[in-house]
């Protein structure tokens, strides 16, 4: 029984197994799987997949995991025969190249060994099993010793050869003591094309596992309530976060704690106003239905802009993101997917209410504006999306007579060109359009075709915009000389949207004929022009 007993032992419940449970909790059974398979004294292995959606504790278990059974290990065993583990991990994301991700494993397999010799480059899989096989292989070692070699996220590893993830797995043939643990998202079926491989699923955490670990950290207790009834109006309100948010919005367990933390404080705001109980958990989740509703309090760089009235009153004390950049990812935003709607309206009148409900629930569904977009863009990206709005509503064949002076020494503007027969002034329409052009969608355009027009009408627009900004600068100088970065902007904003094939993600952005689409309507386009003293509507036939 002795010898069975020094085979085969399962490491310690107390010191290993149940300190990782509290640190990660829902993972019991992948944690007692993962432990069984790579611990020295149990049954490890010499393949092991770990896999499952994002955010479900992969690689964090893996690394907390290794470390504990290390440390344990170097408490417990001092003879040449003890066992012992020593472990590196590889993040696939960190590195840009294959023979980044060699000389990336070689030189942590190295310093976790305390290799004083390190090689000075690995560039193919051959000398990464030869200089593995001199670390591990062909230097003594103890009986028990085990290296455990971790891929985080192999499947994303960028310039990968085919032959990669199997090359990996053989290396466990050659090196005996050897464990290779892969960390990917979605195996294949047979991914690494050896006879055995042992798989451990991390599944996505269901509702009573989201409820159950932000369970073991709740917020502070509220001024009015004990911190019994905090704990349990937590948990009540994790649960309706998860109802409302968690398929839409909050899939994740980062995000979903997220969603939490920023629903909490104008979720207890009426409890800090006096108005309501900590155990009236349906009129809160009543007076807080319009947050619930909507999701772009989940995202920084979508979120209006609050008074500082406004943060006192709903009980937040977090600064909102009042950057330029935020600034203008939020303008855009209202500029694509057009002005927040307004909350409805509650059924209690002001006349019921306290003075104090009355002034949190006015602060709390109050909307603020979003910020203007013609404050936020330089006058460069302003031009530019002008000329990429013309370029998508006017026709081609109509450029020459808009925006050339060659022929008639002034630009003809206004319906310029009369379609469709007779007319002065804004030019007769035809017979068969009965919907003004500005109002139809927008159509794809050439990037070449809109530089065009901005290079024409920018001297005239740019003379316009210097009387119109109260800028000292000359015209020239307020103009950004650098084009593309200009482009680029719009691009990421979401300004300006490039479809076809070259919207794919390899193919140059600022390719001349790419073609793209303006994604903003008419009434933004002429605030914009208006900022800058030009009337789109002159540009535009009719």
């Amino acid at each position: 029984m002795s010898s069975i007993n020094s085979l085969f032992r399962l490491p310690d419940e107390v010191v290993l197994l149940a300190t990782l449970s509290r640190s990660f909790p829902c993972r019991d059974s992948q944690i007692r799987a993962l432990a069984t398979l790579v611990h020295p004294c149990a049954a490890p292995c010499r393949n092991l997949a770990l896999y499952g959606t994002e955010a479900t504790g992969k690689s964090a278990i893996t690394a907390a995991l290794l470390e504990a059974i290390d440390e344990d290990l170097e408490l417990t065993g001092h003879g040449p025969e003890d066992p012992s583990l020593k472990f590196a991990i590889a993040n696939s994301i960190e590195c840009i190249t294959s023979r980044h991700l060699f000389e990336s494993v070689v030189g942590k397999v190295a310093d976790a060994l305390k290799w004083d010799r390190p090689p000075s480059k690995c560039e193919t899989l051959s000398q990464l099993t030869v200089e593995l096989s001199k670390m591990l292989k062909y230097t003594p070692r103890p009986v028990g010793f085990r290296f455990v070699l971790v891929f985080d996220g192999i499947d994303r590893q960028r310039e990968a050869p085919p032959t990669l993830l199997p090359a990996l797995a053989r290396l466990s043939e050659i090196i005996p003591c050897l464990t290779t643990v892969f960390i990917v998202t979605s195996p294949p079926a047979n991914f690494l094309r050896t006879p055995f491989v042992a798989y451990i699923h991390f599944p996505n955490y269901t509702k009573a596992e989201f409820v159950a670990i932000l369970a073991t950290q709740p917020p502070q207790p509220l001024p009015s309530a004990t911190k019994e009834e905090t704990v349990d109006l937590w948990a009540r309100f994790t649960g309706a976060v998860h109802d409302a948010l968690a398929r839409a919005a909050s899939r994740t367990l980062p995000a979903f704690r997220h969603a939490c933390m920023a629903l909490w404080p104008r979720f207890t705001a009426p409890i800090l106003a006096g108005t309501h109980a900590p155990r009236e958990f349906s009129k809160l989740l009543v007076a807080a239905r319009v947050h619930f509703q909507d999701e772009k309090l989940l995202d920084p760089g979508m979120v209006a802009l609050h008074s500082n009235k406004s943060n006192i009153t709903t009980g937040t004390n977090n600064t909102p993101n009042t950057g330029p950049a935020h600034q203008a990812a939020a303008a855009a935003a209202a500029a694509v997917n057009g002005p927040t709607p307004k909350p409805p309206t509650t059924t209690i009148t002001k006349r019921d209410q306290p003075k104090s409900l009355a002034a949190a629930t006015a602060t709390a569904t109050a909307t603020t504006a979003a910020p203007d977009l013609a404050s936020l863009l330089p006058t460069t990206a302003r031009l530019l999306l002008l000329a990429s709005y013309l370029a998508s509503h006017n026709p081609t064949r109509h450029d020459l007579t808009l925006f050339s002076t060659h022929h008639h020494g002034r630009r003809r503007r206004r319906g310029g060109l009369s379609v469709g027969g007779g007319g002065a002034g804004r030019g007769a329409r035809t017979k068969h359009r009965k919907i003004a052009r500005k109002l139809l969608g927008a159509h794809a355009f050439v990037l070449e075709r809109m530089l065009a027009i901005f290079a024409a009408v920018r001297r005239e627009w740019d003379a316009k915009s210097t009387a119109t900004i109260s800028n000292p600068t000359s015209g020239e100088a307020a103009l950004d000389s650098d084009i593309e970065m200009a482009i680029a902007t719009l691009a990421s904003l979401r300004l300006l949207v490039r479809v076809g094939g070259g919207a794919s993600a390899g193919a140059d952005p600022m390719d001349r004929g790419g073609k793209w689409r303006v994604n903003v309507g008419w009434e933004v386009v002429r605030g914009l022009g208006r900022s800058i003293g030009v009337e789109v509507e002159d540009w535009l036939i009719e």
